[in-house]
């Protein structure tokens, strides 16, 4: 539970702050952006795959205003490169595991593990559960045993709604501040930001 709920605060003080002041600072409100993309977050929470809701984010960020090109080539390139919500999974993970099985973990390993995590997940396999799968090929190289994986498996489908949710919420928030700042966003509809 203590997991759970980590996860998913963090995740939550990383969209609205985080993600939140980048929004801010392009023009937008972070929460008339997601009211707008609304539907795909329902989709992707529903799934657990942020490939369902791919050609949805790519329609709406075009009606929002984004440059066709601009969405294109950023959408799927955030799907690939920018996951914040599995990298945010999968540091918690680890910790958690290190701290079930009473492996210690000095802050240099700590943040070792976590920048080991940000290269590992980059182009991981867009479906459910992938993240595992790295976590299991990261964890010998600090001592922790793989058979800790176990201890989260059964919550694992609650934790990849989230994760992958917020994945879907970056890319789409980077897609937008991208064309922004390239000056290739012309608002379509003007009450969506």
């Amino acid at each position: 539970l203590k997991l759970m709920g980590g996860f998913y605060l963090t995740s939550f003080v990383f969209v609205v702050v985080v993600l939140g002041l980048v929004a801010r600072v392009a023009g937008f409100s972070i929460f008339r952006f997601l009211g707008f993309i609304k539907e795909e977050i329902l989709l992707v929470l529903g799934t657990s795959s942020s490939e369902t809701a791919l050609p949805g984010i790519m329609q709406k960020l075009k009606r929002l205003g984004c440059a066709p090109a601009t969405v294109n080539f950023v959408v799927p390139t955030g799907y690939s490169f920018n996951l914040d919500g599995t990298n945010i999974y999968m540091a918690m993970a680890a910790i958690f595991l290190a701290q079930a099985t009473n492996t210690p973990l000095d802050l240099r390993h700590q943040i070792t593990l976590l920048l080991v995590m940000m290269v590992s997940s980059k182009g991981i396999a867009g479906v459910p559960r992938a993240s595992l799968v790295v976590v299991a090929a990261v964890l010998p190289m600090f001592g922790l045993p793989e058979a800790g994986l176990l201890l989260i498996l059964g919550i694992d489908q609650i934790l990849d709604m989230g994760r992958t949710a917020t994945n879907v919420i970056g890319n789409s928030i980077a897609t937008a501040v991208v064309a922004k700042w390239e000056g290739e966003f012309r608002p379509v509809d003007p009450s969506a930001t």
